[in-house]
């Protein structure tokens, strides 16, 4: 019988090993940068546009696409006529301003901050973050503590004219869920490339208007507003914070582009997967995707119509329809 028990053990053991192994790996595609003539900057919105402006600025004083990304977004963040970006933006349901932000670059070096209040320029905190910490995010009063630590100033906590007399309008019927409109210009995610390939994106909102004090949307988590990888592209998205961070929405569009489709072709399969993770609610829903690849191709979809984004070169600074699923 143990004669037996071996040679069952053996033939087992040889069956075993016979199996053939199946690979499923995907073939790896080469990404390799073409050399493009100077910076390529895109961002979401029509305010858009002044950013660009002051990121190719930034860019030609010092040839740096990471100080790019940062000078372009902190104008929006001063805009006074801005409601959903920097500390003039509209509040919570508590009427308080907390802001969110993220940066990163091509080599997976990143940074963000949540739940922020007072400080006037959160993706520079971001930016902090990234560098003189070991970590990727900090919210709330750690956030806010440490920015003091930094010495960024805080701002005095009241609400800009525009924002107190929206509040105050708003007060009236205190909908716990305000309906999502499709110009509701929320965030400024920006992603730029400069002419030897390397990558660098922003992003920074005061989030959705009259949230629950507390709530953190999609811009400073990395990998659902902002995602960037030197091998591949970058990506950035805007709208409905909550549907974008269902899906991982950038850090999908860059895997995407990773095994072979074009920014375009990413972008919208992104809005396919984002709509059909959220179908119930999909109407009052917008969202937009912004990417490029590592070729200066890019791509941008929306769920609904009436996003656009700004386009900008040293030549040129555009502003561009996207297309919409609907």
């Amino acid at each position: 019988m143990s004669q037996r028990r071996k040679f069952i053990k053996k033939s087992l053991l040889g069956s075993l090993v016979a199996i053939p192994t199946i690979s499923h790996a995907l073939p790896r595609i080469n990404f390799s940068a073409k050399k493009i003539d100077g910076p390529l900057i895109l961002s979401t919105w029509n305010h858009g546009i002044p950013a660009n402006a002051a990121a190719i600025e930034k860019f030609k004083e010092t040839g740096s696409i990471l100080d790019a990304v940062e000078t372009g977004v902190k104008d929006t963040e001063l805009d006074m006529d801005n409601l959903s970006v920097g500390l003039q933006g509209l509040p919570d349901r508590e009427g308080i301003t907390t802001l969110d932000a993220s940066i990163m670059t091509g080599d997976g070096s990143c940074g963000s901050v949540a739940f922020v209040r007072q400080v006037k320029h959160p993706i520079s905190l971001a930016r902090a973050v990234m560098e003189k910490t070991p970590h990727v995010m900090l919210a709330g009063e750690g956030a806010r503590q440490f920015a003091i630590a930094q010495g960024f100033p805080l701002e005095k906590e009241e609400l800009s004219p525009k924002a107190q007399k929206a509040y105050d309008e708003w007060k009236k019927t205190s909908k716990y869920k305000p309906v999502i409109n499709i110009e509701n210009h929320d965030t400024i995610g920006m992603i730029g490339m400069d002419g030897q390939g390397n990558l660098a994106g922003s992003c920074t909102t005061s989030g959705l208007a009259y949230k629950m004090h507390g709530r953190v949307g999609d811009s400073p988590i990395i990998g659902a507003g902002l995602y960037v990888d030197n091998e591949v592209g970058a990506a950035t998205a805007t709208g409905l914070g909550e549907s974008i961070i269902r899906i991982c929405g950038s850090f999908l569009i860059v895997e995407l582009m990773r095994q072979g489709r074009s920014p375009q072709e990413a972008c919208e399969e992104a809005v396919k997967r984002l709509i059909s993770k959220n179908r119930k609610d999909i109407d009052s829903i917008q969202a937009g995707f912004l990417a490029i690849n590592k070729d200066g191709e890019v791509g941008a979809f929306a769920v609904q119509p009436g996003f656009n984004f700004a386009k900008a070169t040293l030549a040129s600074n555009d502003l561009i329809d996207s297309r919409s699923h609907f």
